[in-house]
């Protein structure tokens, strides 16, 4: 009878369980390939719906966009050519010359699309010379429901005033620069106005004691520089074609 081998049953015992071990881990491997494989698949197929639901919303929202950009463009020109209607039908006692014509498409047309703020026009001014001028103005707006940030009334005593008057530039629509022999020899305040209201495609000039010739002296970087004139209408009208121009339609008295 053979001897019974402690050491060589060890050896094949342990080999038998590497064995076991090894095929175990093949069989797990392979159901984990195969599980695998069956969450790619799924995750394609997932991925794959998700892209086509995507696809097709951005499509929708793409074509509703373009529909908003053709009607906003087309509402653009219709309230464009109802403002002209309404300018040729209106009570202004003056009529436009070319100049004032486009000075005040122009501002119509930028002010279509732009954001509702707090006042309709910053009213810019030296006060050396153009006090008096720029209130009667002030007054002639506001008859003709504008909106219209003046310092003499919106100036709060004991606030920083360059603090107020720069928030009255940014909640305006428009600016309004009366340009008058002080204001074109330029001092700090009218200045720093200025060169905010240059930013803003709605600026209108008024000249009041100046001529176009001085204002090219001192600044070319004003719209066309076309603009309102007193030595051609009063205040009122003046006042009148500004409205005209900053108002929604049927929004002057």
């Amino acid at each position: 009878m053979a001897k019974f081998d402690a050491n060589k049953f060890k050896r094949d015992l342990q080999a038998a369980q590497r064995k076991a071990q090894a095929d175990a881990k093949r069989q797990v491997d392979a159901i984990n390939r195969k599980n695998q494989q069956v969450v790619d698949d799924y995750n394609r197929k997932v991925r794959a719906s998700n892209q086509r639901a995507v696809n097709s919303h951005n499509q929708q929202v793409a074509a509703q966009n373009r529909e908003i950009q053709r009607v906003n463009t087309h509402n653009v020109k219709v309230v464009a050519n109802l403002n002209k209607q309404l300018r040729s039908a209106s009570t202004v006692r003056s009529t436009y010359t070319p100049d004032e014509q486009a000075l005040t498409d122009r501002v119509q047309e930028a002010l279509v699309a732009r954001d509702e703020r707090e006042w309709d026009v910053f009213l810019s001014y030296a006060r050396i010379d153009g006090e008096a001028t720029a209130q009667a103005l002030c007054e002639s707006l506001e008859s003709l429901g504008v909106r219209v940030w003046f310092d003499a009334l919106a100036i709060v005593p004991g606030k920083s005033q360059s603090l107020q008057m720069d928030q009255g530039l940014r909640k305006a629509r428009a600016g309004v620069v009366l340009l008058t022999p002080a204001y074109l020899v330029g001092r700090f305040w009218t200045e720093r106005e200025l060169g905010a209201l240059l930013h803003k495609s709605t600026l209108i000039p008024v000249l009041h004691q100046s001529t176009f010739d001085q204002v090219a002296e001192y600044s070319g970087m004003l719209p066309d520089l076309a603009g309102f004139e007193t030595a051609r209408d009063p205040i009122e009208v003046i006042a009148e074609k500004i409205a005209a121009a900053v108002l929604p339609a049927g929004g002057a008295e």
